[in-house]
């Protein structure tokens, strides 16, 4: 936090003279420095713009927000693979597999709810390893031996073949497989049939190196405070079994989308909850924010509010809702375009503890006019007549002449579509006629 709010205040770049400097300013060691930005940047707490450092939305949070510390700790769980970097020694694709099987391992260690031995989080590694390379078909690959009742020819045979193509074996494979005809042919147990054009890709022996990548977790985890390690055991520390909580849920809530709308964009996504209740479409946010990143999920829901869909503008903002903390800072910059503003201010207003009943105070009469207009466009194109009738008595102004003189001058580009379909659903003919006649004089530009 302290390295945090230094470089977002100085807008330091990260280079070796800003850690010296912060170093100097800190009383503390550069090493110090080095760590603390780089895990300041893996949970959220400074942003890079243009090569300098701001404050993210955590660190503005962070004294008022008990929620965006912890999410700014699962972050910088989430990381623990870049806060301590993987054996050099080890081939990348085996690093990667031990990542993907690091979840089990946790769950483990949460299940067990107390001290685990290392040999039994080590047979679940391998299991889990095992698993992943059978999925996806990622076995070694070497000659098939020859029977050994085989006949001379046969032998042969077998011979010519296993020196020109790969033939499946088990998984693993040991270290004494290669047969001397191997050896002859150039093939090694080790390296895929690639290596013919220089292009070796090594097969580690899971024996060999998940020992090492097990210890390399472990640490990991250890070093972001989700685990302690003892003398042949882990444990999960109160974080660590938090954050392997969190992640189930979130899963959990990815599995459950009421409405199965998912893996669509943001738009149509929103287009799907428009018929649901609000406690259904919550739940539907919720199934679609869990599947991406905050930041990528803001970004679409602001995008789609954008668009010419008033009931879309909606029910993006009211999706930003369920975001929270993390949408306040695209959320106060959407508040500077004239379509978002009025949405984006009762957000704000609720964000920071008005009463939704109350929030529609910090509006001007003119915003006010604008959201009305725009949620009536939202009414005229998916609700009811009965409904765009109703809308009337939500209007700010009491009476209609009155709505009608502000609705002609706050310049909504739907104003006159909206009064048209107003004019046509209301009941009464005089205000009908009344309403037609503004319409008539916005679309011609009279007064």
């Amino acid at each position: 936090m302290r390295v945090a709010h230094w470089a977002a205040a100085q807008h330091a770049e990260g280079s070796a003279a800003d850690r010296d400097r912060a170093a100097g300013e800190l009383r503390l060691t550069p090493g110090q420095v080095h760590a603390g930005w780089d895990r300041a940047r893996l949970a959220g707490l400074v942003e890079l713009h243009g090569g300098t450092a701001r404050p993210g939305w955590r660190l503005n949070a962070w004294d008022r927000d008990d929620a965006a510390v912890l999410r700014g700790w699962v972050a910088l769980f989430d990381a623990w693979p870049l806060v301590h970097p993987a054996p050099a020694d080890v081939a990348p694709g085996a690093v990667a597999e031990a990542v993907e099987a690091v979840p089990q391992v946790l769950s483990l260690l949460q299940l067990s709810a107390g001290p685990v031995l290392l040999p039994a989080l080590l047979d679940l590694l391998r299991q889990r390893v095992a698993e992943l390379r059978e999925e996806r078909c990622e076995v070694p690959y070497g000659p098939l031996p020859a029977p050994a009742e085989a006949a001379p020819a046969e032998v042969a045979a077998a011979d010519a073949t296993a020196a020109t193509e790969a033939v499946p074996v088990p998984f693993p494979v040991p270290a004494d497989a290669a047969a001397p005809a191997e050896a002859d042919a150039g093939v090694d147990a080790g390296v895929d049939e690639d290596a013919a054009t220089g292009a070796a890709v090594l097969a580690d022996p899971p024996e060999a190196v998940l020992p090492a990548l097990l210890d390399w977790a472990l640490e990991g985890l250890a070093a972001v405070g989700a685990l302690t390690l003892g003398e042949g055991h882990a444990t999960l520390t109160p974080l660590g079994n938090w954050a392997v909580w969190v992640k189930l849920e979130q899963i959990c809530v990815a599995a459950q989308s009421p409405a199965g709308h998912i893996e669509q964009s943001a738009e149509e996504m929103l287009r799907g909850c428009a018929r649901l209740s609000p406690g259904p479409a919550r739940a539907e946010y919720r199934a679609w924010l869990a599947a991406r990143t905050v930041s990528s999920a803001v970004t679409e829901l602001v995008a789609a509010a954008r668009g010419e869909d008033a009931l879309l503008r909606g029910l993006a903002f009211d999706a930003l809702r369920v975001v929270g903390a993390a949408a306040e800072a695209d959320v106060r910059a959407a508040a500077d375009e004239p379509s978002l503003r009025p949405y984006a201010l009762l957000w704000l207003a609720e964000y920071e503890g008005a009463d939704p009943d109350d929030a529609a105070e910090v509006l001007t009469r003119e915003e006010a006019t604008w959201l009305w207009v725009d949620t009536a466009a939202a009414v005229a194109d998916h609700g009811e007549s009965a409904l765009l009738v109703r809308h009337l008595d939500s209007a700010v102004q009491g009476t209609v002449p009155a709505l009608l003189d502000e609705v002609r001058a706050v310049g909504h580009p739907r104003t006159v579509q909206v009064l048209v379909a107003l004019a046509a659903a209301h009941p009464d003919p005089a205000l009908a006629k009344a309403v037609r006649r503004a319409a008539f004089q916005v679309h011609t530009g009279g007064s």
